[in-house]
């Protein structure tokens, strides 16, 4: 069944163009979300990575595996992840919280240049002051030999297992994302799905890479370290991994203007502030055209 014309989802020619100074004056809350959301990931990447791996913390006197150390770790940023996609400030911006996901909504033209660029620039500020906060909060437990500011390298299978993990675990949370939000039932779980991820991949891929999947993320650590061993992985690798999955889910369905990476397209983010990609999903998951039209 074909969709008729006044009920397509708005598409990339609804976007209006603002300037720098326009989109400042417009959506400034907005960079600063992305900002404070980053950093409250990695205030809490910061603790709990302390708490289970620095030698002096209890969790890593109580549990001697680094395996359960890793997942308990893992469980941790799930949650922290979820916690604040959900929140009401990640469902006002969207929670990007990475450059390369806001790139992605870029890709697909669901967000002004302008507001993709002030987005990332958030993100990166944020991220730092996030783990300069923890450096105050922490002490310098976090400096240390165990803990080097949680920076992201590359695991002793060397830079071509980093940058494939980069790339696979980049993909596989794009392709989710943009897969469960074909789902007019588990469009409103999305967040989880990527705090379940998370979760697996700091569990098993971190090993290889130090899981980043964010550019801003290894930003964030590599800067007050002073470690900027292999960053181009951290850069490269996540990027091409999200947009190759928007590539693949746009050859099998065909029509772009049904993909959209939002984690959350709630009531809220719709009716008290507009939603930043103007994607358009909410009105094609309510009707009942929609699984039929993207086949």
């Amino acid at each position: 069944m074909v969709m008729a014309m006044d009920e397509q989802p708005k598409t990339a020619t609804n976007l209006p163009q603002f300037s720098a100074r326009q989109a400042l004056a417009q959506h400034w809350p907005l960079y600063i979300i992305e900002g404070v959301l980053l950093a409250g990931f990695m205030i809490s990447a910061c603790g709990f990575s302390i708490l289970l791996e620095y030698p002096h913390a209890p969790g890593y006197a109580a549990i001697h595996s680094d395996f359960f150390r890793r997942a308990l770790i893992g469980v941790a940023m799930g949650a922290t992840a979820v916690g604040l996609i959900y929140s009401p400030i990640g469902k006002k911006s969207g929670a990007h919280m990475n450059p390369a996901f806001t790139l992605s909504f870029l890709w697909l033209q669901k967000i002004a240049v302008w507001d993709a660029i002030f987005y990332m620039v958030g993100q990166f500020i944020g991220g730092v002051l996030g783990v300069l906060f923890s450096r105050l909060v922490f002490g310098a437990a976090l400096a240390s030999h165990q803990i080097k500011w949680i920076v992201t390298v590359p695991g002793p299978q060397g830079v071509g297992a980093a940058w494939l993990g980069e790339f696979l675990i980049s993909a596989i949370l794009m392709g989710t994302v943009l897969l469960v939000n074909r789902s007019q039932t588990l469009s409103r779980f999305t967040g989880l799905f990527a705090g379940v991820l998370i979760f697996l991949f700091v569990t098993f891929e971190a090993p290889y890479s130090g899981f980043s999947m964010n550019p801003a993320r290894t930003v964030a650590s590599a800067l007050p370290a002073d470690i900027w061993t292999q960053c181009w992985i951290y850069f490269t690798a996540p990027v091409l991994g999200m947009l190759a999955a928007v590539e693949l889910h746009a050859l099998v369905i065909r029509e772009r203007h049904l993909l959209c990476p939002r984690y959350t397209h709630s009531s809220l983010s719709h009716h008290v502030l507009p939603c930043d990609c103007r994607c358009g999903v909410l009105e094609v998951l309510t009707k009942p055209v929609f699984m039929e039209a993207s086949q």
